[in-house]
């Protein structure tokens, strides 16, 4: 069984917000990976107050929908997972594949606080994409020149 120290290990991620849209995935790992559509069965995808981006949380009888990103290494999990910062933890779930209706083990990134009282309804890929990508986009961007620079420690 492949290890996480073991730097040839592949992941298969599960995304449903803004990592649905292939600019923002290019935006952060320099390349977009072979993708399939899949469905997280017991998952629902909320809106959060005050905020562009969806969570998901269990939710009985619920479904969400997104896509499994494949061949994800660990250097590219390393930055997802900065990416989703602490609101989010990574667990291991099960997908459905579209394509197949094949069940495959994968990374997804669900909200930490379960009972987070600003999460509501249901979030929309369209709508978001519409008004909120370009932003997301330049936000995402930002992000990433903060994680390459050095740090800005003090020391000479």
């Amino acid at each position: 069984m492949a290890s996480a120290s073991n730097p040839q290990s592949l992941f298969n991620v599960f995304v449903y917000g803004s990592l649905l849209a292939d600019d923002v995935v290019r935006a952060l790992l320099k390349r977009v990976p072979p993708s399939s559509p899949a469905i997280l069965h017991n998952f629902h995808r909320f809106s959060i107050k005050g905020c562009v981006y969806p969570a998901i949380l269990p939710v009985e009888n619920k479904k969400v929908n997104g896509k499994v990103l494949s061949g994800i290494t660990v250097p590219e999990l390393d930055i997802l997972d900065k990416f989703e910062d602490v609101e989010y933890e990574r667990k291991t779930v099960d997908a459905s594949l579209m394509d197949s209706s094949d069940t495959l083990m994968v990374e997804a990134y669900i909200w930490a606080d379960q009972c987070d009282p600003n999460l509501y309804g249901e979030w929309d890929f369209e709508e978001w994409e519409r008004l909120h990508k370009q932003s997301f986009l330049k936000m995402t961007m930002e992000f990433l020149e903060e994680l390459e620079q050095p740090n800005q420690s003090g020391s000479i």
